[in-house]
């Protein structure tokens, strides 16, 4: 966590909105660092009710359940920075945030081993056909069988996505004495004896299960379609604890029930629920030897702690340093305090001249600028200006005035 700083606006006053049950250790964390006013909602909002409820709020903290569409910033006025308490960032329009100068900040590696050891649970329990035998026994019918049922070891798992979940079930795998296997559009580099595979086909027509590790993209929509599932080897098993759009439902049930696959997991869905409680149906529903799940595959109490604290300290060091490593918006900037200086954080157009018209507006007026960083992306340029404390306040009106200026912060 970064250390408490006096800043320019009182972070007693500074509104902050939490929805979708996010961690109490982020709310406290907050409260330790002064930020007493802090609102939380359980479950997401609808675009109409979040509007409604973001006009004052300064940071925003949201799940993946949570739309901030670009009618939603636009009613955001004074939003400074959203963190997204969650490993994606897609539930965000990262367009129109960067346009607004809205820091965006998400936790990418904080669940990975949940989900991972998730994956592995998935896959025992699918190759055992412990469902079936489950259902038996609750039924009070008794139902020890060892047809159909395997162990892990020796058995090829095939991994679509090799970053930072995928390479871990690939650890954990090898552990079991599973052959693992690999396909990812982006070279990567092996872990222990995982192999890659030159294309999709290669791999799904060689791996025992299929375990999905891939984002939500126009490439990756319907990844395993009617086509991709005719490619699997007969009596193989598929996971899903990436994203919803990516497995063709409908395909996937005629495929389960034609037994051409034996099994699947599946965590996420094209439309989910925006609260517990709603009702939910899937074309999976009431297939043996399914385990769908909640899009629960990082809900640990361990993960959520790690993402509570993950995301906090890169808010705190945004709001108290100006700090913006691990943004997906505002150009990335690591820089230390300076005591002997105003910190002023200015974010403009992407526009030639404008580095140029600061310096010489604030040279024209005598202000010393004492360190100066510059980054940019191709919409916005993140200028962090550390000036003399005596004339920071009339620096602050001068770069409102420069040409292409979006939002200027005196941060201490």
């Amino acid at each position: 966590m970064s250390n408490p700083v006096l800043t320019s606006y009182p972070k007693e006053k500074i509104n902050i909105l939490f929805l979708e049950n996010i961690s109490n250790k982020a709310v406290q964390a907050f409260k330790q660092h002064g930020y007493a006013n802090v609102k939380q909602i359980n479950g997401a909002l609808s675009e109409q009710e979040l509007i409604d409820a973001v006009k004052d709020v300064h940071l925003l903290g949201i799940r993946s359940k949570t739309q901030i569409t670009e009618k939603v910033l636009a009613a955001a006025t004074k939003l400074q920075a959203i963190g997204c308490f969650c490993i994606g960032v897609n539930q965000v329009n990262l367009k129109a945030a960067t346009k607004k100068g809205v820091v965006v900040f998400n936790a990418p590696y904080s669940n990975t081993r949940s989900v991972a050891e998730l994956v592995i649970g998935a896959s025992i329990i699918l190759i055992r056909k412990i469902l079936d035998k489950n259902n038996a026994a609750h039924k009070g019918i008794w139902m020890k069988d060892a047809k159909g049922s395997f162990e892990l070891r020796g058995k090829t798992l095939g991994l679509i996505g090799y970053g930072n979940i995928g390479s871990q079930v690939s650890v954990l795998a090898e552990s079991f004495g599973m052959k693992v296997i690999f396909y990812d559009e982006v070279t990567k580099l092996p872990l222990g004896n995982a192999v890659v595979c030159k294309t999709l086909k290669e791999l799904l027509s060689n791996a025992d299960v299929v375990s999905l590790h891939v984002p939500e993209t126009e490439q990756t929509k319907n990844l395993i379609n009617k086509q991709n599932l005719k490619y699997f080897k007969k009596g193989s098993i598929l996971i899903n604890y990436a994203r919803g759009e990516v497995v063709d439902l409908e395909a996937l049930s005629k495929a389960l029930k034609e037994e051409h696959l034996s099994g699947a997991a599946i965590d996420v869905y094209p439309l989910e629920p925006e609260k517990n409680g709603d009702s939910f149906t899937t074309p999976l529903q009431g297939l043996n030897n399914v385990l769908l799940t909640p899009h629960i595959g990082g809900s640990t109490e361990e993960a959520q702690q790690n993402i509570g604290e993950d995301v906090s300290s890169k808010l705190f060091q945004f709001l108290e340093r100006g700090i913006t490593s691990g943004s997906h918006s505002v150009p990335a900037i690591a820089l230390p305090p300076i005591e002997t200086a105003h910190r002023i954080l200015h974010i403009h157009n992407n526009v030639p001249g404008v580095l140029s018209a600061i310096n010489t507006t604030l040279s024209e007026h005598k202000i010393n600028i004492v360190g100066q960083y510059l980054k940019t992306n191709d919409l916005i340029g993140y200028v962090v200006l550390d000036v003399d404390k005596k004339l920071s306040k009339k620096a602050i009106d001068l770069l409102r005035e420069v040409k292409a200026t979006i939002k200027v912060r005196l941060l201490y």
